[in-house]
């Protein structure tokens, strides 16, 4: 059974850092993407990183460049998402997921086939 169990979330203080975990069970990551995409209270569900396992090609939106860092361990099959300088306006429900692809990542959440549960991310100011 596929299954991607997102992880790290809490309650950190502006300026202060987490680092989310995104664990795949029943696939091997080599051959895909993994997205992080976040969803706010009243927001839509936006893409914030993503990774091309294969050939470790990033993406991250202009919100997070430069504060996120976003990294496989392909021997625990496992994504990460370092966040630091954490901001009030980071705060909002994480989710990872994961895409076929062994020559891309993808921004649309639309490609992505499978989905974490999601992990809550409260940043205070």
């Amino acid at each position: 059974e596929v299954q991607l169990q997102a992880s790290g979330g809490g309650l950190v203080q502006a300026g202060g850092s987490l680092r989310l975990s995104c664990a795949a069970s029943g696939f091997t990551l080599r051959d895909y993407a993994i997205g992080w995409f976040r969803q706010a209270p009243g927001k839509d569900r936006e893409a914030i990183s993503c990774i091309s396992i294969k050939d470790g090609r990033t993406y991250y939106a202009d919100s997070v460049e430069g504060r996120f860092t976003i990294s496989s361990d392909n021997a625990k099959n496992t994504v990460h998402l370092q966040m630091d300088s954490l901001k009030a306006e980071d705060t909002a429900v994480y989710y990872c997921a994961s895409a076929y692809s062994p020559t891309t990542y993808y921004v649309d959440a639309k490609e992505y086939n499978y989905w974490g549960q999601g992990t809550l991310v409260t940043v205070s100011s």
